[in-house]
């Protein structure tokens, strides 16, 4: 294989660090396995931020999530560590991490996790006539 899994997430300038824009990415793939079966679980992951001086760059993220393929989680825990881990690679002035995971023995759960620079002030939404 030319690629591995990698905990290693890189960055790029971001090309407008002096506008507020949102990035929305998208993970429809995401898995790891149940830590108290270690069956598989399944995830969409939706990522949005506003970055401050750094972007992640895209494949990066995708051997990152790729890494947890094999590692047992709480989804809870898994969802918390993801965004830790982006927000110390690209010290974003926001950043939302939603994790929508599958039915299982039918419950299905959503794990939301923020992160806000303290120093951010978002810009007030524009309503338009």
């Amino acid at each position: 294989m030319s690629t591995q899994p990698s905990k290693a997430l890189e960055t790029f300038d971001n090309p407008q660090p002096e506008r507020d824009y949102t990035i929305r990415i998208r993970v429809p793939e995401f898995t790891c396995l149940c830590p108290k079966t270690g069956q598989p679980d399944f995830a969409i992951l939706h990522l949005d931020y506003v970055p401050d001086q750094r972007c992640v760059e895209l494949k990066s993220l995708k051997l990152y999530v790729w890494s947890f393929r094999d590692e047992g989680a709480f989804h809870e825990a898994v969802t918390n560590r993801i965004l830790d881990d982006l927000v110390q690679a690209t010290a974003p002035r926001f950043m939302r991490l939603t994790a929508e995971f599958n039915v299982r023995g039918g419950v299905y759960t959503t794990v939301v996790a923020e992160h806000r620079d303290p120093n951010w002030q978002p810009p007030q939404p524009v309503q338009l006539p």
